[in-house]
């Protein structure tokens, strides 16, 4: 394949995956909000903080409120990582790659870009905006179902799959440290309700309430969250999960090319590091700590696929 086929593939998939995580990101910033009595446009600075487009919000805004960063995340044009630009970027990608990809998925992406670009024609309402976010959740399932009913499980599969949990992983890594080093205000609320409150908006972030209530039952803990969407290997927005399936698919890719890149020790020796520890230890280390290192290795692994298979050639 060639390699800019399969970097169309590797980043319509990553696309894709930003915009839901994205939205669930935006959902998870309401949800907090609403637990502080005073001062909540502050959680919206930690949510733009922890999508990483802090910097461009206060290039164009001179202060924060709820109603700019809604908007700057969901549809602003300025902004290269907004919901509205990235779905933009995965059609894009696709229209590229077309012949790669069967019909049921280029409609499924096509419609997606079309649903969404209407829209967003104009600022989203705070009553509108739940309704948005779930179009948006639910265009991506119809995409990622379309993907797993149709293609052909090959190297353009593998791609896909690959860009997919590489971008699930630097979300989940990126949620839990919004919620420990970001949002929570002081030491002393460590195991309060609010502390319990805010862990269980994370849960529902990634969609993961029901999966934890089945594993932990009613009790919520830190410790037992963190476990769940660090280490849980039936979780699938947890690191392990998105790990193993990242070292799967560069598995398949080693035997349909016949050689290994780094990209594929890069993928075991992140696992190795990051997956064998229990979750006190995970603690003692810091949690912010760990999460920094692995999402610096993560990207650290995205680039070397790129190179690997030469995406740009």
């Amino acid at each position: 394949m060639l390699g800019k086929t399969a970097g169309g593939l590797f980043w319509m998939s990553r696309y894709l995956e930003r915009a839901e995580n994205t939205a669930r990101l935006l959902e998870t910033g309401q949800r907090m909000a609403l637990t502080r009595t005073q001062n909540s446009v502050e959680e919206w600075g930690s949510v733009l903080k922890t999508a990483g487009v802090l910097g461009g919000y206060s290039a164009k805004y001179e202060e924060i409120t709820k109603e700019n960063a809604v908007d700057w995340m969901l549809r602003d044009g300025e902004n290269p990582s907004s919901i509205k630009s990235v779905i933009k970027q995965a059609r894009d990608n696709a229209r590229l790659v077309r012949t790669a990809l069967t019909h049921d998925v280029w409609s499924a992406v096509n419609s997606t870009w079309m649903q969404v670009d209407a829209a967003m024609k104009r600022r989203v309402n705070e009553r509108d905006l739940p309704g948005t976010l779930e179009l948006i959740r639910q265009q991506a399932a119809l995409v990622r179902g379309a993907i797993l009913g149709t293609m052909l499980r090959n190297d353009m599969f593998d791609f896909m799959r690959i860009g997919n949990f590489i971008e699930r992983a630097d979300n989940t890594g990126r949620i839990l440290d919004v919620k420990y080093y970001v949002l929570l205000p002081t030491a002393f609320s460590v195991g309060s309700s609010l502390d319990n409150i805010q862990w269980e908006s994370i849960l529902r972030s990634v969609g993961a309430g029901g999966g934890y209530r089945m594993t932990h039952g009613q009790k919520t803990t830190p410790s037992d969250i963190a476990q769940f969407l660090i280490l849980d290997q039936r979780m699938p927005r947890s690191l392990h999960f998105c790990c193993r399936k990242i070292q799967e698919n560069l598995s398949y890719l080693k035997k349909d090319y016949g050689f290994a890149g780094p990209s594929c020790e890069a993928s075991n020796l992140l696992s190795e590091k990051y997956l064998g520890r229990q979750i006190s230890d995970i603690f003692d280390y810091g949690l912010h700590e760990y999460i920094e290192d692995f999402l610096r290795d993560l990207s650290d692994l995205s680039r070397q696929v790129e190179v690997d298979y030469r995406f740009y050639e």
